[in-house]
């Protein structure tokens, strides 16, 4: 990735002074002592994969989609991907490999790798205010847009100088229309809107409500502001929540970068083969 995108700062919204900072990151044992009484959740974008100019170019590194099926198996097919982006999109991204999900910020989730998604009563945005809201893309060459469905994406990482002119029109379009039920979802050089009655945290009580992941423990990761919902709701499924590239309110620690996650995961393999020895 281009340097000088990796280093932007993220935007004023985001980066805050924190009441409480997390500690650095415990080995994974500490953790995780126990993979069959865990339920692994992990945010993509940032978290899992490393952000790249636009969404199009992330890719999966070499030895994460194996280490991913292997936690599947040692969790009994306790471990999820929550992400704003569809399952469709998600599969893309992983193909071959079919995972448990929770998609398009818990508008939709798939219990187990080979089944059908199960709807969350997810309303899909209107047609007419969807339009409007893609119109923005056109303040600016380098704004991308992505209609993920039940929410619109407008990526500004290529056109960091257009941030304050596509939160300005998205302001106008909702006084405009001040009964619409959406959501504006501040992100890493990305402005989403989506419907209020869905986040990744009502997504994930959810899914920790069905087999098999009721009555385990949660660990969830995640780096941007839609995963705070889910860091928040953590202490009351008695789980534990861990940020990346910055020291979010309420989580236990913090990872650097996405690779110290999946080097991180890939140790919860080897600690668990080695508490297994005699």
């Amino acid at each position: 990735m281009n340097e000088d995108l990796a280093e932007m700062p993220l935007e004023d919204d985001i980066v805050r002074e924190e009441e409480a900072v997390a500690e650095t990151v415990p080995v994974p044992r500490s953790l995780v002592p126990h993979l069959s009484e865990t339920a692994i959740l992990l945010d993509i974008d940032g978290t899992l994969l490393d952000l790249m100019p636009t969404p199009r170019e992330v890719w999966v590194p070499p030895g994460l989609a194996k280490t991913l099926n292997r936690l599947l198996v040692r969790t009994n097919g306790a471990l999820a991907l929550v992400s704003g982006r569809s399952l469709n999109d998600i599969d893309l991204i992983f193909a071959p490999d079919l995972f448990p999900a929770v998609g398009g910020h818990g508008a939709e989730m798939r219990i187990e790798p080979d089944s059908e998604a199960v709807a969350a009563h997810a309303p899909p945005m209107d047609k007419e205010l969807k339009r409007r809201l893609a119109a923005i893309a056109k303040l600016s060459p380098g704004i991308l847009l992505e209609d993920k469905g039940y929410s619109l994406a407008l990526h500004y990482r290529l056109a960091p100088h257009a941030e304050k002119a596509i939160y300005a029109a998205v302001s106008l379009i909702r006084a405009d229309l001040p009964n619409a039920p959406i959501e504006v979802l501040p992100g890493k050089c990305v402005c989403e809107i989506k419907h209020s009655g869905f986040t990744k945290a009502s997504g994930v009580h959810e899914l920790m409500t069905r087999e098999p992941f009721k009555g385990r423990r949660p660990f969830f990761i995640g780096d941007d502001v839609t995963d705070e919902t889910v860091f928040a709701i953590m202490p009351d499924l008695d789980g534990l929540a861990f940020s990346v590239g910055r020291r979010a309110k309420g989580v236990a620690g913090h990872f650097d970068a996405p690779s110290d996650v999946r080097e991180f995961l890939a140790h919860l393999l080897d600690d668990e083969r080695d508490a297994s020895l005699p």
